[in-house]
């Protein structure tokens, strides 16, 4: 699960061999809720976009619609 973290620092802690299992269930726990949070914002600013913005990244409104109406822990 470690494609989960972007976090340099959540990454070497992940590695640590001597890293007790608790604090590698924590480490875990705090980088799936730290991708769903940037999931939600990401969602969120994508909501709040123009027509001609979302053209520009080549989306349209409906499906731009349909991604901001998912659920923050759904890929």
């Amino acid at each position: 699960m470690t494609h989960a973290m972007h976090n340099p620092a959540l990454l070497l802690l992940n590695d640590s061999p001597r890293l007790p299992l608790i604090a590698a269930l924590a480490v875990r726990f705090a980088a799936i809720v730290t991708q769903w949070e940037q999931r939600r914002r990401s969602r969120v600013n994508l909501g709040k976009l123009d027509d001609r913005l979302l053209r520009d990244v080549g989306l349209t409104r409906h499906r731009a619609d349909e991604e901001v109406s998912r659920y923050f822990w759904m890929k």
